[in-house]
């Protein structure tokens, strides 16, 4: 499974019957899954099944969902307010010979406001159901579509993010093999900043002194953060290689990255190693706002 990104757009157009639709969707970053509909009148009935069907296919991102529909043909028919009609019938009834008694004309009864409503003639059940089932199957290839492009947006990240994690490993590996990690430069270093104060003659004990200086170079090794940054590029490369809905997973290892960096630059008393620190600090940085974009 490939990763995906939350960025994406489609749009399909169908036909059933008389009537035409066409579905846009566009999907950009968010926490969650947030679905917005936008549905012409008469669909309402649809929005469970629509936001269902999204749902399935997508995990993250915020979502706006158009449809549009538009009648190719409309059909007209005349519908009589039968309440009307009986109520001018019977005036003409109590009016009796005060009234021209011929029948009534049509074109009489059509200028009666009220009496005679003209308008668009209702679908039945069939068509009803039949341009709903080609509305969600529209849905669907929309859907098609939108995931395509957003497992091609994801293609794309993932090899950003891969050269990244190359780059941390890299940086990694260069601060292990930093010259100042070895016991003889620490032997040395040590040695070169208590010489002035045992050449000084203040008294102090030497070995007291070697022992507190050994006990500073145990606390400012880097072995236990370089240990956990080679875990967290394994985690890294497992996520990526693995696909799927990702992304949380990755943001949360791109905080513990940063977490091992910054201890890193606090303990370090290299400039090299500093550099590299600082320098991988930028990488994840990168790293982070890349993985904002991923499903």
């Amino acid at each position: 499974m490939n990763v995906q990104s939350m960025t994406g757009f489609a749009r399909h157009e169908g036909a059933v019957g008389r009537y035409r639709f066409a579905w846009e969707l566009r999907s950009v970053n968010g926490k969650g899954l947030d679905v917005r509909l936008r549905l012409p009148p008469g669909l309402e009935p649809l929005e469970n099944d629509i936001r269902k069907a999204i749902s399935v296919r997508l995990n993250r991102g915020n979502v706006q969902a158009s449809l549009s529909l538009s009648v190719a043909e409309a059909r007209m028919e005349a519908v009589v307010n039968r309440e009307a009609l009986d109520a001018v019938l019977a005036l003409r009834t109590e009016l009796g010979d005060l009234v021209d008694p011929s029948p009534l004309r049509l074109d009489s009864l059509l200028s009666i406001r009220g009496l005679v409503d003209i308008r668009e003639a209702e679908d039945g059940p069939d068509a009803t159901e039949a341009r709903n089932l080609a509305v969600m199957a529209g849905l669907e290839a929309a859907l098609d579509d939108l995931v395509d492009m957003r497992l091609g947006e994801g293609a794309a990240l993932a090899a950003i993010l891969d050269q990244q994690v190359r780059s941390i490993e890299s940086l990694t590996q260069a601060i292990e093999k930093d010259p100042s990690r070895t016991p003889e430069e620490a032997l040395r270093r040590l040695s070169a900043q208590l010489a002035p104060l045992l050449d000084a003659g203040s008294g102090l004990d030497r070995d007291r002194l070697y022992a507190e200086a050994a006990l500073l170079a145990t606390k400012a090794d880097l072995r236990e953060e370089l240990d956990r940054l080679k875990a967290h590029v394994a985690a890294a490369d497992e996520l990526l290689a693995k696909g799927g809905p990702v992304g949380r997973r990755l943001d949360f290892l791109a905080q513990e990255f940063n977490r091992e960096s910054n201890t890193i630059c606090s303990k370090s008393n290299s400039a090299q190693v500093t550099a590299a620190g600082i320098e991988l600090k930028v990488v994840i940085d990168q790293f982070r706002e890349q993985i904002q974009n991923l499903e």
